[in-house]
């Protein structure tokens, strides 16, 4: 058996020094309650009383049968493959944009992280403003456009509510993206742009054969980061709508908050909360399994 050296014993003894700290953290604030998460999904409780009822997997069987249950997780998934699609082509359109140098450039980097020093809080509010039925300037220009019936509540309709939550997600949260790709778009190696230039290689070609696949990395944790903040919608949805009308803009949070705060089910609310959870780390499992390797780099 090989023994390792004194200095080699130093190296892993320090390296644990300094992590142990964050691992006992990490493990406080986050393993332990997802464990007690998963011990409370197991009962019935009212959130009021010490006394619990244990019922097993009851909770999750009711889950499957819940058709509201169903509904909010096909809105998440739509608001997914929506705003994700979205958000990723707007996100790589103007970061691709900031790379000049021209007024154009500068006036984007001066502005594309606005919303994000906004408090959500107060984004839904503007964002409620925008689609007010007198007052909003959405509505006056849907009704500029022709479309009376919906410019009298955008949100009061169970057809464009969602859609409409959807615009201020993508409006909130494309800034991030923005700076990632910018990031990614900056950290490509000079001499392969430039050999593309020297071949003949321009616009819509470069980007396509030479931009978009050394991206890869970035694509990869843009898509898992879009999955875990979809999955976790719930300021917007609940000041801008309450989840109406007739569930149309229902989430996973949203009905979990309804069921925890409003019919005091927190047994049932914490299985929907496992239940979420579980589908974001599946969401973002297969999405990490489908970018796990770049094919450039695979064929190389």
């Amino acid at each position: 058996m090989r023994r390792r050296n004194p200095a080699q014993r130093g190296r892993t003894a320090f390296i644990l020094a300094f992590l142990s700290p964050a691992v006992l953290i990490y493990g406080a604030f986050v393993v332990l309650p997802l464990i007690q998460a998963f011990g409370l999904s197991l009962y019935r409780w009212r959130g009021v009383s010490v006394q619990k009822r244990f019922v097993g997997l009851g909770n999750f069987e009711k889950l499957l049968q819940d058709e509201v249950f169903w509904q909010a997780l096909k809105n998440n998934l739509w608001l997914l493959v929506v705003a994700g699609v979205t958000i990723m082509g707007l996100s790589l359109i103007i970061a691709h944009a900031m790379q000049s140098s021209g007024r154009v450039g500068r006036s984007l980097r001066s502005v594309y992280l606005f919303p994000q020093m906004i408090s959500l809080v107060v984004v839904a509010v503007l964002w409620q403003f925008l689609y007010h039925p007198t007052m909003g300037p959405v509505t006056s220009l849907v009704k500029g456009l022709g479309f009376e019936s919906l410019s009298k509540q955008i949100l009061g309709d169970p057809n464009a509510a969602m859609p409409a939550v959807a615009i201020s997600f993508v409006w909130f949260s494309v800034g991030f993206y923005i700076m990632l790709f910018a990031a990614g778009l900056q950290s490509l190696p000079k001499e392969v742009v430039e050999a593309a230039e020297l071949d003949g290689s321009t616009g819509l070609h470069r980007f396509r054969n030479v931009t978009w696949p050394m991206l890869w990395s970035i694509k990869r944790i843009a898509v898992i980061y879009i999955v875990i903040n979809v999955m976790n919608v719930f300021v917007l949805v609940r000041l801008m709508t309450k989840g109406g009308p007739d569930r149309a803009t229902e989430t996973m949070l949203t009905y979990l908050y309804q069921q925890a705060f409003e019919n005091s089910e927190f047994g049932y609310a914490t299985a929907l909360a496992v239940a979420n959870f579980l589908v974001a780390m599946a969401l973002a499992g297969i999405v990490g399994l489908i970018l796990k390797r770049d094919p450039q780099g695979a064929r190389r």
